[in-house]
């Protein structure tokens, strides 16, 4: 495989999975993975409100992996609280699906932690020849495949914790004494999003990989072809 071709589609797989990692580290971390809308029910059935009047019983919420916000709205009387996940951990497990949320956690950083180890050997190989299995292109297979996998992972457990498990009524409806929220509406935002973008990267990675066996007009000299021509027949 000449130099030029290895350097450029293996380089651009280590900047895709570098960008993966930090993507995958960023929406763990931030609240935008469900933005919604709840309504207080039993502030509705009091006043038997219907039609236009629901909106006045409609609150707001917003929650990511580790925290998020909620605005309870009753007629004239609004209330934002932030619910940090942290403080209330042990409590919240008693509600929320708390298996399911772990392991979308744990998944989230082995994505972020074998992308970061993917765009190492990416780097390794577009500038050196493999020299163990783990660091020619089986490796890079292997990695790219982990990282695709546990994103499809992230997305199907927490998807379910959200939609099987009603997770956004769980936590509308956290610590209240008096009044019930059902959700009204829900979708996944930014961050949920960012982890397909993940997930569809590496298998791009995958594409690039094999793409790095084929010839394309680069100049080469003779004498780097009969040297890395066993090593091409890896890819």
């Amino acid at each position: 495989m000449p130099a030029q071709q290895k350097k450029l589609l293996l380089g651009t797989g280590a900047v895709l999975s570098l960008a993966c990692a930090l993507g995958a580290a960023a929406a763990a971390g931030s609240q935008l993975w469900v933005r919604g809308s709840v309504l207080c029910s039993t502030g509705a059935l009091l006043v038997n409100a219907s039609g236009p009047e629901l909106h006045k019983f409609i609150g707001h919420i917003q929650y990511g992996l580790f925290s998020g916000q909620r605005v309870r709205q009753h007629l004239c009387l609004m209330c934002t609280m932030t619910l940090c996940l942290f403080p209330v951990f042990p409590d919240l497990l008693r509600i929320i699906p708390a298996s399911i949320h772990v392991s979308v956690i744990l998944f989230c950083a082995v994505l972020v932690v074998f992308a970061l180890v993917a765009a190492g050997f990416f780097t390794l190989n577009a500038f050196g020849s493999p020299y163990e299995t783990l660091h020619g292109p089986a490796g890079l297979y292997l990695w790219s495949f982990i990282c695709c996998s546990c994103g499809c992972l992230v997305m199907i457990l927490f998807s379910s914790e959200v939609k099987i498990h009603h997770l956004s009524e769980k936590i509308a409806n956290f610590k209240e004494g008096t009044f019930t929220f059902k959700t009204h509406s829900e979708q996944f935002a930014n961050s949920f999003w960012t982890i397909l973008v993940c997930s569809l990267v590496q298998f791009l990675n995958a594409l690039l990989i094999r793409f790095a066996g084929f010839e394309f007009p680069f100049s080469k000299s003779k004498d780097s072809g009969t040297i890395t021509g066993a090593v091409d027949l890896m890819y």
